[in-house]
């Protein structure tokens, strides 16, 4: 093949011209023996024999194979035999060589259909993919006959690749030359589709000529089933196979109807098929053993994995890391670690997949010293480069909690621009509350030409709480076509969700192909969350109307929703939906119902489902509490949170918060103060949630003192906590200490909602401070956005009214944007009161009695006003209207 001479055999994988040919005379110098030509012992070489021998035990090194080359040219022998010669193609594939071999082909004067075959399988053994095509491509440029080894080794390639274009133009070659009755280019195919997501393709392949005979088109296609999630349609075409009779299942097919087995931990089918596979005599294959010991394991049958695990006769890094594996999924790091320990014992070479799991197993704060030597290893073995083990290592020290060390092993790599690596590096930021460097980080990653993928894009938008930035990330997910993708769809309802645009939230939902629980749960939660609790259980009444089984998440989002809607009844059919599912043991369930319980009111049937509880956590200990404060059981909250105590149970921020609700209520000082002693101890003074019920507590108490030492103790105050701080001093008449409060508040750069202006008005109200009030109360929308509601005016009302001002109040409420309601109304009234203004007492009461013809107070309130003016004729005349339309007031009482 002359025209060879003629082509530059260059692709974009290798160079040619890294290899240089030494001359005959040059190699034979350097001849590892030397002949004396007329000794007695004269050894002599036969370069074709000792060439065409060691290439078929496969034991030729690269000296050798030159050497050979050498003699070869010398005896003019490689113009002659092409069998010879592609032997030698052949050992510089063997070798690495692939550029020599290149050469070789371009010096062979004569090739034939073996020489292009062996071009083609070499460059796949090198993983040089690319040049395995190109060379196909020159093979039917050039008019080259091809045969089944051709077709068989070029849609291997195509496999590598994932190009499914290429290999359906080759399976039309085959098709079209009439090799489509061959197993093994069939089988190629299938693989192909397989690994390219196309099963439907892949198994209309399979059945478009009967493939009885032919056992490895059955293995592709159990394998294919099995890469795509098929699982039980593998178990069925197994059983299709075995059932034919003729045809005997080998390793392979094993190998992947385990895997079958295991992915759906069908542990007593897998059991089964062990027992075909030691009736068919493959039981000692070491992959058929390793397959079995990760059945074992995923099954969480450790012991009998463990047992198989000791009964092979070979065990390879395989079998080591399913063993690894399996005591990381149960959660057993100590017997993980201690498993590679003894794996490095024996000498067993550590790869790459033994590292990430158990890097898995250091996962946890328990396990950081052998962290650290676990990552000492990875530097000894030289695998730290890889980067799966480096975004495994990334991944290790974030839940361990040390991101630093994250952030230093992503340092040493961040060059190379390793998605894995990135990925996890955003998400250990996202995880340990570092959202700014997350957020900078996945902006870096686009600048730097990168393209996130759908777990970076997720963890990116699990931490964004800001609109525009969401609505910015969404864009890019259109853009680079991730949007569809379950995931990253239900992450950015989420998003939009946790921003309050319910709106967008529900548009991506609805959108959304092949939701998941997740995202029925995700969605439905969201509407719970942000005062939509009715829409959440209309969403699960569609779900259900789809003949779907609720799972435990979607069960106790629709149960949060529930207990928001103080719905005893509907929250009682979804405790029968959880019974009726198996559901009723689940902690996650059982908690939301005691929270529902409690909630609705119903404390009994509360206290039955806490006490049924196998396992009682902290989530359902503090809302029987909070629900017993909330009800006014103030002693029974406290004997419980004394159980509490007294039990292994850890105390969370919540059980605190709920039991100190409880203090607050009775006004109970000293139990007040044995708490916070309680609070030191456990070292949770600086969180914002209990911060805030311990300044509520003292405000209660009247205790200011410690009110502000225990404000000044939390490390970073919330807009809960300053909002606290606010009402509790407004409620006591500090209007001045309020007002400071609000502005320490914003130069900390927290953005006020409406609750914290009902506090800063109240504390307006309370100075005196007239023009002060107008100016928060315009600032509302002005400057935050927040629309001013009944309150707030109520609030500006009072303002006027202490300072005397009540024509300007009557004005202020004829001006209002929204139609004032008793509240407001009722406001004035008192003012009226205070101030001895008859007619406009009147007024108030007239438009309170409109509003709400059943409101004793009112009619009470007007009686007062007129008894103080001493016009006691209108007294007896509101007295009798009291009688006659059968208004009636609740007494007051007293515990004392």
């Amino acid at each position: 093949m002359n025209f060879i001479k003629n082509h530059s055999f260059k692709s974009k994988n290798i160079l040619f011209s890294r290899c240089n040919f030494k001359s005959s005379v040059a190699l034979l110098e350097n001849l590892p023996f030397k002949t004396e030509p007329h000794a007695e012992n004269d050894i002599k070489l036969n370069p074709v024999n000792f060439l065409n021998n060691q290439s078929k035990s496969r034991n030729l090194t690269l000296i050798e194979t030159k050497i050979t080359h050498a003699l070869l040219l010398k005896t003019c022998v490689f113009y002659s035999d092409i069998f010879t010669t592609n032997n030698l193609l052949d050992s510089y594939f063997k070798c690495g060589k692939v550029d020599c071999a290149f050469q070789l082909f371009e010096k062979i004067p004569q090739t034939n259909i073996v020489t292009w075959n062996l071009m083609i399988s070499g460059c796949n053994e090198n993983f040089l993919f690319g040049d395995s095509w190109w060379v196909f491509c020159q093979m039917h440029l050039w008019g080259i006959g091809m045969n089944q080894f051709t077709y068989g080794g070029i849609l291997s390639a195509c496999c590598a690749l994932g190009s499914v274009v290429c290999g359906e133009q080759v399976y039309g070659f085959v098709v079209k030359n009439g090799f489509f009755l061959n197993g093994y280019i069939r089988a190629g195919m299938i693989d192909l589709f397989s690994r390219s997501c196309r099963f439907k393709d892949a198994l209309r392949v399979f059945y478009d000529v009967s493939c009885d005979n032919n056992v490895v088109c059955w293995n592709a296609v159990v394998s294919g089933a099995v890469k795509n999630n098929e699982n039980w349609l593998a178990l069925d075409i197994f059983v299709q196979m075995c059932r034919l009779g003729f045809l005997m299942p080998n390793g392979f097919t094993f190998s992947s109807v385990l895997t079958a087995c295991a992915a759906l931990e069908e542990l007593e089918l897998g059991k089964g098929v062990q027992g075909w596979v030691t009736k068919c005599g493959v039981g000692e294959d070491v992959f058929v053993g390793t397959t079995i010991v990760d059945l074992y394991a995923k099954c969480g049958a450790m012991d009998e994995a463990v047992k198989q695990f000791k009964q092979m006769p070979v065990r390879n890094v395989v079998s080591w890391t399913a063993i690894i594996s399996g005591f990381v999924q149960q959660g057993d790091s100590i017997s993980a670690v201690w498993v590679l320990d003894k794996m490095r014992k024996t000498g067993e070479d550590i790869n790459n997949f033994t590292i990430t799991s158990v890097l898995a197993a250091c996962a946890n704060l328990s396990m950081f010293t052998e962290a650290m030597q676990i990552h000492c290893l990875i530097l000894k073995i030289g695998l730290y480069s890889d980067s799966a083990v480096k975004a495994s290592l990334i991944n290790m020290y974030s839940k361990i909690g040390v991101v630093n060390l994250s952030e230093m092993v992503f340092a040493e790599t961040q060059r190379s621009k390793q998605l894995g690596v990135w990925t996890n590096m955003i998400s250990a930021f996202a995880q340990n509350g570092r959202s700014e460097k997350a957020i900078n980080l996945f902006q870096i990653m686009l600048k730097e030409g990168m393209v996130p993928d759908k777990f970076s894009t997720s963890s990116i938008l699990s931490i964004v709480d800001c609109l525009t930035l969401g609505r910015q990330i969404h864009g890019y997910t259109l853009k680079a076509d991730m949007a569809s993708d379950v995931s990253v769809g239900s992450s950015l309802f989420t998003m939009y969700s946790k921003c309050g645009n319910l709106e967008d939230s529900y548009k991506v939902f609805d959108k959304l192909e092949g939701k998941d629980n997740l995202s029925w749960a995700s969605m439905i939660a969201g509407f719970a969350e942000h005062g939509l609790a009715d829409k959440a259980i209309m969403l699960f009444r569609e779900r259900l109307l789809e003949e779907f089984i609720p799972d435990e998440m979607s069960l106790s989002a629709v149960l949060s929703a529930c207990s928001a809607l103080r719905s005893l009844k509907i929250g009682k059919v979804i405790h029968g939906f959880a019974l009726r599912y198996g559901f009723g043991e689940q902690m996650i369930i059982d908690g939301a119902l005691v929270n529902m319980y409690s909630k609705c009111g119903d404390l009994n049937s509360a206290k039955i489902v806490f006490k049924l509880m196998p396992f009682k956590d902290q989530v359902s200990c503090s809302s029987l509490v909070s629900g017993y404060s909330q009800s006014g059981y103030i002693e029974e909250a406290l004997q419980l949170f004394h159980e509490i105590l007294l039990s292994d149970l850890n105390i969370d921020a919540f059980t605190i918060s709920s039991i100190l609700g409880a203090v607050s209520l009775l006004n109970m000082p000293d139990t007040g103060t044995q708490l916070n002693a309680h609070i030191i101890k456990m070292g949770i003074e600086s969180e914002a949630s209990v911060g805030s019920s311990l300044v509520t507590m003292y405000s209660k108490c009247g205790n200011f003192e410690d009110c502000s030492k225990v404000f000044q103790q939390i490390k970073n105050p919330d807009l809960v906590c300053w909002t606290t701080m606010i009402t509790s001093y407004a409620e006591h008449g500090k209007g001045s200490e309020a007002l400071h409060v609000y502005d320490l508040m914003r130069k900390s750069e927290i953005m006020p909602d409406s609750v914290t202006f009902v506090g800063v008005l109240s504390a307006c109200s309370h100075a005196g401070l007239v023009e002060e009030g107008y100016f928060h109360l315009n600032s509302m929308s002005r400057e935050y956005g927040i629309e001013p509601g009944y309150r707030h005016y109520a609030c500006m009302v009072d303002v006027l009214g202490r300072a005397g001002k009540l024509e300007e109040a009557e004005r202020f409420i004829s001006n209002m944007p929204i139609e004032p309601d008793a509240l407001v109304w009722g406001t004035l009234l008192a003012a009226c009161r205070v101030h001895g203004d008859i007619e406009l007492g009147k007024l108030s009461a007239e438009k309170i009695m409109e509003l709400g013809p059943s409101d004793a107070g009112s009619h009470v309130s007007l009686s007062n006003i007129c008894a103080d003016a001493g016009q006691w004729e209108d007294v007896l005349k509101i007295r009798a209207s009291i009688i006659e339309t059968g208004v009636w007031k609740e007494p007051g009482w007293s515990s004392v």
